[in-house]
């Protein structure tokens, strides 16, 4: 993992933002479903994906097909 001269791996910020957001996101609809913890367990589970997508991206293997090493998001 490739680190800046502060010692803050790089693109580490963009995916904390974004999974703040998410959070935001997730307990705003819960609120409309009265619901606030689903809409926390509906944020976390679309984060994770976010996520590996975001650092799929980030390797430049996205949409690879490799039967070798499988299938990549």
């Amino acid at each position: 993992m490739s680190e800046s001269a502060t010692g803050w791996p790089r693109g580490r910020t963009h995916w904390i933002l974004g999974s703040v957001v998410l959070l935001g996101l997730g307990v705003l609809v819960g609120l409309v479903l009265q619901n606030v913890w689903l809409g926390v367990v509906l944020a976390v589970v679309v984060s994770i994906g976010w996520l590996i997508a975001y650092e799929s991206s980030r390797g430049r293997n996205v949409g690879v097909n490799d039967p070798d090493n499988g299938v990549e998001l």
